[in-house]
């Protein structure tokens, strides 16, 4: 009842564009948001806006803003009970920092040249994909899920990132070396991080949440258990692959 009256107080105290579009789209508008975004927004979100302290702002529809308005409103004014605060700036500051941000999820068309089926052959046999990552209800668990990853990403990036697997290390999938006042030992992913707990998936899949007190060491590193397919894949089938990757595309 408490979180309930504070939202209702907050909406109340909001003064809300009276425009439903964003005024404020053009390129220089765009640029000028990105340097706005970059020195009060990527700090918590990501210089690319693919998250870390704060939520993923590289999908095509933010759940909590999808309208413009909507997008105004949580960038002025914050969210209550979460670690998004209000902000000060201008309303055209806010509507310019809305356009780069809506910009962070427009995938770019580009050329995909591999074959969608071998693709999916190679994740889920050669490749291995899916003894670390879901698709829908088949595969594992200890790296992000790739079911609606083909609407996240573009080809380019997962291209990328099948060559170079630590050029972007999500900080929810950070590797960390746990070691307990009690003389346990626990290396896995990071799932969640607070001032008092962290919660970990060790790589027998099993889930830890462990107090911070309880601890007499934690090491986080910025690298990934996911190998590079640069030498385990030809460059034909790492064009397959990202075919089919980038075909997914979740519920629709």
């Amino acid at each position: 009842m408490i979180w309930w009256a504070a939202l209702l107080l907050w909406q109340q105290n909001m003064q809300l564009p009276e425009v439903s579009n964003n005024p404020h789209t053009t390129e220089a508008d765009v640029e000028q948001g990105r340097k706005l975004y970059a020195g009060r927004c990527a700090g918590c979100h990501g210089p690319g806006g693919d998250g870390g302290k704060g939520a993923n702002l590289a999908v095509p529809v933010l759940p909590r803003a999808v309208s413009d308005r909507s997008l105004y409103q949580v960038v002025r004014y914050g969210i209550p009970d979460t670690e998004m605060p209000a902000s000060l700036m201008a309303p055209r500051e806010v509507w310019q920092i809305s356009a780069y941000v809506r910009s962070l999820g427009k995938l770019r068309n580009e050329p995909i040249a591999g074959d969608a089926g071998r693709g999916a052959q190679l994740v889920r046999g050669k490749g291995g994909c899916l003894q670390c990552h879901a698709i829908g209800t088949e595969g594992g668990r200890m790296g992000p899920a790739l079911t609606d990853i083909g609407a996240r990403r573009g080809p380019g990036h997962l291209r990328n990132k099948l060559i170079d697997a630590t050029s972007d290390v999500p900080e929810t999938f950070r590797l960390v070396d746990v070691r307990t006042k009690d003389g346990r030992q626990i290396t896995g992913i990071r799932l969640n991080e607070d001032t008092w707990s962290i919660q970990v998936r060790d790589f027998s899949d099993r889930f830890h949440s462990l107090s911070k007190d309880s601890l007499a060491s934690l090491r986080s590193e910025r690298r990934t258990p996911m190998p590079s397919y640069k030498q385990r894949l030809d460059a034909g089938e790492i064009n397959d692959v990202v075919a089919y990757l980038a075909g997914l595309r979740g519920a629709q």
